[in-house]
């Protein structure tokens, strides 16, 4: 079976990436844990250029192999695009660090920013850029998105990071609420993996 490696520790983020996988006969793979210790700074002003920079990263330590990074994160209209690419830290910036925040504490800012903002005015996006590259180089980037609104309170328990946030109108429920094919199915960081299954290539890839 082909397969790829994907450049995160982010468990989450393996889990949305091999459900994405499965119906396409790719197996997800995450990096040696020595050289995922390797880090490299996402300070990009754009989810394109933090993806490209981990992709690129990454690649040169592995010789030969794929690999995959993303840099995603929640836009939310109401207020101006933030957290946008600094979803993964949006709370401890109320507290001058740059510093990645835990799930609770982002969710808990974004409800306490919105607290004042009606419901048809909470309308948001995922945001998914996902970069492949080999050796080094970038050989191509993808980019996804998903829209949805912002609820008052969590749902569900799946997921992670604003999933129990982030209401699929034509759903009815949370990313938290649905398993791992049916998100990749809607979700931003699934639509950019087809986009990549796509350029990959091959007939048993090529089938959705």
């Amino acid at each position: 079976m082909p397969h790829v490696l994907i450049a995160t520790s982010n468990p989450g983020k393996l889990r949305d990436f091999a459900g994405a996988a499965a119906p396409h006969g790719l197996e997800v793979r995450g990096l040696p844990e020595s050289v995922r210790a390797q880090v490299v700074a996402e300070d990009g002003a754009t989810f394109e250029a933090n993806a490209r920079r981990k992709a690129e990263h990454y690649s040169r330590l592995v010789p030969g192999e794929m690999v995959l990074a993303d840099d995603s994160g929640l836009e939310v209209d109401a207020l101006g695009g933030a957290p946008g690419v600094d979803s993964a830290l949006y709370a401890s910036l109320e507290r001058g660090s740059r510093a990645n925040s835990s799930d609770a504490a982002n969710n808990a800012r974004l409800l306490r920013e919105l607290q004042a903002i009606a419901g048809d005015r909470r309308t948001a996006r995922f945001v998914c850029v996902l970069a492949a590259a080999r050796d080094g180089r970038t050989l191509a980037t993808f980019r996804g998105q998903a829209e949805g609104r912002i609820l008052t309170a969590p749902r569900g328990s799946g997921g992670f990071g604003y999933d129990p946030l982030f209401l699929v109108p034509g759903l009815g429920k949370t990313f938290a609420e649905l398993p791992p094919e049916e998100k990749a199915h809607h979700s931003h960081r699934g639509a950019a993996f087809r986009k990549f299954l796509e350029w990959y290539g091959g007939p048993s890839l090529r089938s959705g």
